[in-house]
């Protein structure tokens, strides 16, 4: 479990398809702290360590599903992605329960100044089905965006937007996203459930 509260935005170095699998190696500080089979989310997916080359760089495994589902796919040497390792269960909860489990990704639509922050809004899919069990946004709600805790604003059928504070912008993989770029996003657990209650009650 994590919580959304991104602890630094590491680098991509080597990137290795294996089958429908690809490995991701990243340079990140506290990879030498890292264990194999650890779990740590990247832009919001859960993934377990499997390699520890050194020098500063671990490697995870991305399997197909996880890359139809993510932005994962489109990764390359060079990029920023966004970690967080599982949270500990004597820790404050300081953003929202996250899985890791992203639901599907969204792509920024339009980047807006707010005098010092910045508004980004994102579009996605909606299945009318799978909405209805609560993959959805709503106003003041929580979502993950790239693994990052946010409250929604404007929330509308198949799109919201999110306040980006300048600490979060300089300090995650934010300051690289722009008007088209393609994000992961993880819905409230809560109102899955919520809405899975509602639907058995019927």
């Amino acid at each position: 479990m994590f919580s959304g509260i991104v602890e630094t935005a590491a680098k991509v170095v080597a990137i290795k398809k294996n089958g429908g699998n690809i490995d991701i190696t990243l340079e990140c500080p506290f990879a030498n702290e890292l264990r194999i089979d650890q779990s740590v989310a990247h832009n919001g997916v859960c993934l377990t360590v499997v390699d520890l080359p050194g020098n500063g760089t671990y490697t995870v495994t991305a399997i197909k599903e996880t890359l139809d589902r993510s932005n994962l796919g489109m990764l390359k040497p060079g990029d920023l992605v966004n970690l967080e390792r599982s949270m500990l269960m004597n820790g404050r909860l300081d953003g929202h329960i996250v899985q890791g489990h992203v639901d599907q990704t969204a792509v920024c639509s339009a980047i807006e100044d707010a005098d010092g922050s910045r508004y980004y809004t994102f579009r996605y899919d909606v299945n009318p089905e799978m909405a209805g069990k609560g993959y959805v946004t709503v106003e003041k709600g929580s979502v993950t965006v790239n693994g990052v805790s946010l409250t929604v604003c404007n929330s509308r059928r198949d799109s919201f937007q999110v306040a980006i504070i300048p600490y979060t912008f300089e300090n995650t993989n934010f300051k690289n996203i722009e008007v088209g770029s393609v994000v992961n996003i993880e819905f409230d657990i809560i109102g899955k459930y919520l809405s899975r209650l509602m639907e058995f009650s019927k």
